[in-house]
């Protein structure tokens, strides 16, 4: 084997894991930070109660299924500029989905 060809394989398996452990769970600390610094206010506002968490529990939620929540957290980031990156979308939804939602996968 040649020694380029050995360092190709070896840095795509490098990039390979570092992928997979970027992408392998959700920090749920990190996305109820997110979501009590950059959410609940504007939500508490919106509920007209003072409330950010009443928005997830209401009964009359757009929120049906797990892709409709992953989708409005994103529409919130784009519409907002939360400037959120696509990991922190994912740690604020499995927060949002294990405290509220309980959404299967």
């Amino acid at each position: 084997m040649k020694l380029p060809f050995l360092k190709l394989i070896l840095t795509f398996l490098g990039f390979c894991v570092l992928s997979f452990s970027a992408y392998s769970a959700p920090d749920l600390a990190n996305g109820k930070a997110i979501d009590q610094h950059k959410c609940y206010a504007c939500h508490a506002k919106k509920s007209g109660f003072g409330n950010g968490d009443m928005i997830y529990t209401r009964s009359d939620s757009k929120v049906t299924d797990l892709k409709k929540l992953k989708s409005m957290v994103a529409i919130c980031n784009t519409e907002l500029r939360l400037d959120l990156f696509p990991e922190d979308e994912a740690d604020v939804v499995a927060f949002l989905n294990t405290q509220f939602y309980k959404f299967k996968p």
